[in-house]
This record gives C-alpha cells, structure tokens and sequence, in this order.
C-alpha cells in the first residue's frame, strides 16, 4: 500500500461532493462589510436564527465529513511511520494512540450519519471540504501531530461544543448527548497531540517551534474566515474549558482568538476593495 497519498487520493463514492474550502474563504462575496459587521453575521447558533435549521444540518454534515478524515489521517498516521530513531519515525506507543483514535474515529462517523438523519439530512446533501487530511499529509510526524491533533481537532472541541449547547437551547436531547460523548473523545485527541508534541520536541526545541508555528498557519486558515472566535457574533465559539483539559494554556488561546480575529478582518478587506473595484467599474 502506498505512503504518504494525497487528498486528491480520497476514495468517495458519488454521493459526496469535494469543494475547496480556501476559495470559499477567498470570495469576496462571503465577507462581511465592516460597517455592518453585526447585522452582516448570523451570530451564534441558537434555535430562533431564521436559518437555525439549515446552518446545524450544514455544520452536522460538516461534521460527518471531517470525521472521515479524521479516521482517514490517524489511520494513515499508523501506516505512514515506521518504528525507529529517526526524524521520520516514530515510538511504537504513538501508533496505538493513533490506532485508539481509529477505533473512537470509526464510531463518531456512525454516530454522525446517524445524527444526520435525525436531523433530516442525507449524505451528500452538503459539500466535502479535504481540509482536514490535507493537514494529515504532513510528511513530518511532528507537524502532523500539530496541525491535525491541536489545531483541527481543537477546533473540533469548538464546533462539537457550540452543537452541544445548540442541542441543550433546542431541547434536543439525542443531539447535545451524541455531541457531549463525541466532545469527551475529542478532548482526548487533542490532549494525545499535545502530549506527544511535547515528547517528540524534548530535546529539539527548534523542531517544536516549527511545529507550533505550523499549528499556528492551520488554526488562521480554518477558523473559516474568522467565523470561529470570541464575539457574540461568531457562529462557532472558542471552547475555553475544554481546551484547557486538552492541554491548551490561557496564553495559546488568546493567540487562536487573535488568529481569528485577524482572518476575519482579513477576509473583510478582500471584500471592501472588491465592492471598491465593483463600483468603479460600474458593476
């Protein structure tokens, strides 16, 4: 079988639509007009939101598809390393928390289809952004760990808690106890990252550098354009507590809500100048 393949590699059957998630964040047409940030986001998800249905089926897909890869990049994470001493290898006990991974992975996955139909929804309804296995192309175990283990399955802390509570306000109780079981696992994947980021990087503080600063780029780029974050008006919020039982420092979290806060302004300004080149060309 083949080492280290490429997201394009990604066996799919034709329900499942791929779409990029970086030209969705690039488009002009999803930023907000900074003076009228408030009314321009949907702000949290909470059951009386106009669009409630529709945004939890989307993100409950969302979550079905990343869950997949998730299972996709720890499994390969397993075959991809060997055992040994070298920069490339990895400890024996790392490919079992991987394989332990695998095992929670495969049942989120069940448990998504599952919640996707009590929802109403139906696999494939919603694209499939590979944002997540690409991630867990790394060829570095380290980076790997990194971008997929702290930033991406801590951002899954995020999302898992912001449906929890939406599942609590709609008085859903299927929903928020599948969301609490799956929040629970994924307190412990992030906490396997940060544990072995730091075992690996011991002795080789500019590798772990290297690391963090990667996790860094991962956590600006998927915080969805800074819908992720602080504000009352961000969709999906930062699970503070839950972080901080996955390993992440007050210090750490203030750096992912600045990383959000600085994609949001970011994406923000791509629409200005793009309304600005609109109107002097008379579109």
């Amino acid at each position: 079988m083949k080492k280290l393949i490429s997201p394009e590699e990604l066996g799919r059957d034709d329900r499942f639509e791929r779409a990029d998630m970086m030209d969705r964040i690039a488009d002009p047409r999803n930023a907000t007009p900074p003076e009228d940030s408030k009314r321009g986001r949907p702000g949290r998800l909470t059951p009386d939101r106009a669009d409630a249905s529709d945004s939890a089926r989307a993100l409950m897909h969302g979550i079905f598809v990343g869950e997949i890869q998730a299972l996709e990049g720890a499994g390969r994470t397993c075959y991809d390393f060997e055992v040994g001493k070298g920069d490339d290898d990895v400890p024996f006990e790392l490919k079992l928390d991987m394989a332990r991974q695998c095992w929670d992975e495969a049942r989120h996955c069940e448990i998504s289809v599952k919640l996707s139909d009590w929802m109403g929804t139906g696999i494939g309804e919603f694209s499939e952004n590979a944002f997540l296995f690409q991630a867990a192309c790394n060829p570095d175990p380290v980076l790997r760990l990194t971008g997929v283990n702290r930033a991406l399955e801590g951002l899954a802390i995020d999302v898992f808690n912001t449906m929890r509570e939406f599942g609590d306000l709609a008085g859903d109780p299927v929903l928020e106890f599948c969301e609490d079981w799956m929040l629970a696992d994924e307190v412990t994947h992030v906490k396997m990252g940060s544990d072995w980021l730091r075992k690996l990087t011991v002795n080789d503080k500019e590798r772990q550098k290297k690391a963090l600063e990667f996790q860094k780029v991962v956590d600006k780029l998927f915080s969805f354009g800074g819908l992720r974050g602080e504000e009352d008006d961000n969709p999906i919020q930062l699970a503070r507590r839950f972080r901080e039982l996955a390993g992440f420092d007050d210090e750490e979290m203030e750096e992912i809500a600045e990383l959000s806060r600085e994609a949001r302004a970011e994406v923000e300004e791509r629409g200005r100048l793009a309304r600005e080149a609109n109107v002097q060309s008379g579109v």
